[in-house]
């Protein structure tokens, strides 16, 4: 009579908590892995209603210093900001200074400044961070994922080959995304040495 192995006793199911659902686990969709969201998601740093006097963080950030607010550049119209939540490294946001929500009530003036610092946060970010890619957008509304849907902002977002947990096919990639190189006497926080602000020609 043969002897038989004992059975190994099965590894009880792992149950997630309420901030680890879905959290690291692998699938096909090559999700970006950003867990310091979760505060922004939880509310924090949000305002407390859609006028520019409750709490806009928009509204806020050009009355502090740079190096307090993370603006990397001031135009006369918009300025960029990294944006405190990233989804990457060197993620920036490109807000008009004035509190509106659509893109449509943006000036002819506002509109231009708008276009030209995001093309100047672009090749910042290629120059100090040697991104790839990069994804751009403005979610317009709530409904479209604005998270402060009363103040339009437009989101850069560095992009580098594997920057995600997993790459197409759900194998676990080797490296994480390279972190934004930083100039030595720059703050940390701080991108350089590419300035977002127009140079003089």
């Amino acid at each position: 009579m043969p002897t038989q192995e004992p059975e190994e006793p099965a590894t009880p199911p792992v149950t997630p908590g309420p901030d680890q659902v879905f959290a690291g686990v692998p699938d096909a969709f090559g999700r970006l892995w950003t867990p310091h969201r979760m505060a922004y998601i939880k509310g924090e740093g949000k305002p407390s209603g859609p006028g520019e006097d409750e709490g806009c963080p928009f509204c806020r950030a050009p009355t502090l210093s740079d190096e307090e607010a993370l603006i990397v550049a001031r135009g006369a119209r918009v300025y960029a900001v990294l944006n405190l939540y990233p989804y990457n490294g060197g993620h920036v946001l490109i807000c008009p200074y004035r509190h509106l929500a659509d893109y449509t009530e943006l000036t002819q003036e506002e509109t231009a400044e708008f276009s030209e610092f995001t093309g100047h946060a672009i090749r910042a970010l290629r120059q100090a961070s040697g991104a790839q890619g990069f994804n751009i957008g403005i979610n317009l509304g709530s409904v479209a994922g604005a998270g402060i849907a009363a103040h339009l902002h437009q989101h850069v977002v560095p992009r580098w080959g594997g920057d995600t947990k997993l790459h197409a096919g759900g194998r676990p990639h080797p490296r994480p995304a390279p972190a934004p190189r930083r100039h030595p006497q720059t703050p940390s926080h701080r991108l350089a040495p590419a300035p977002l602000a127009p140079q003089p020609h």
